[in-house]
């Protein structure tokens, strides 16, 4: 069975520093990209950043750039987004995602999906 566990949301001040992870279980996920998206109440979910397993490439949304790194560490099976200068405006629910797609930033291209941990910046 596979899962994607999402840990480390909570409330930060602006400007403060989260990190969120990603553990994932249940399949190989050498040939995936992993994705964190948001989805902030009324709104769509939407595209953070992405890894592939394999490589270096990663992927940010142009909101999060300079601000958010992703990163992996293989033997732990484990995505980490690593959120710095944290605005009012990231709040939301933060999802973390698998996909064998070339193209990361689409949720439909998403085979798998953890249940999200909640991310509250106050001002």
């Amino acid at each position: 069975q596979v899962q994607l566990v999402e840990s480390g949301g909570g409330l930060v001040q602006a400007g403060g520093s989260l990190r969120l992870s990603c553990a994932a279980s249940g399949r190989t996920f050498s040939s995936y990209a992993m994705g964190w998206f948001r989805q902030a109440p009324g709104k769509e979910r939407e595209f953070a950043a992405a890894i592939r397993w394999r490589g270096s490439s990663t992927y940010y949304a142009d909101s999060v750039k300079g601000r958010f790194t992703i990163s992996r560490d293989n033997a732990k099976n484990t995505v980490y987004l690593q959120m710095n200068s944290l605005k009012p405006e990231d709040t939301a629910v933060y999802y973390c995602g698998a996909t064998p797609a070339v193209v990361v930033d689409r949720t439909t291209l998403y085979d798998y999906w953890g249940r999200g941990t909640q991310v509250t910046v106050s001002s």
